[in-house]
């Protein structure tokens, strides 16, 4: 259940940041506000840091495969794609279409065992699913 409530939360903030980050760009440009958006990311991630028991850092040294490391510049580039998307399309189509992606993405690193994530099979009612909420955005487009 808490795992529910945390995802439900998790969206409803990235539907406002994606608008907060779009308003920002407006006023000053896409990599200032992408900038901007990583700076406070940072410093609030090293403000948890140093108020909830500060784990070793040099466990990054230790990361296998090396390319888990580049979330950082995942994160850099979805702030980029979520800002243009925002203001090409509005908040809610923008909401819409990323979260299509990303539950066929998330089920095919699934069902592929991609990045270490424990291979799951295919389902048909998943792939109706996932043509229903493809469905959901022809509708939601016209």
């Amino acid at each position: 259940m808490w795992g529910i409530v945390i995802a439900l939360i998790s969206g409803a903030l990235m539907s406002v940041q994606g608008v907060f980050n779009t308003e920002v760009t407006k006023q000053t440009s896409i990599w200032v506000s992408s900038g901007w958006v990583q700076l406070t990311a940072f410093l609030t991630c090293l403000l948890m840091w140093l108020c909830t028991g500060r784990d070793e850092i040099g466990g990054l040294g230790q990361v296998q495969p090396w390319y888990m490391l580049t979330g950082g510049v995942i994160g850099a580039l979805i702030t980029y794609t979520v800002i243009k998307s925002v203001g090409s399309l509005g908040p809610a189509k923008s909401a819409l279409l990323i979260v299509v992606a990303q539950i066929i993405v998330a089920y095919g690193i699934e069902v592929l065992g991609l990045f270490g994530v424990e291979k799951a099979g295919l389902e048909w009612k998943k792939l109706i699913g996932a043509a229903v909420a493809i469905a959901g955005i022809v509708i939601f487009r016209y």
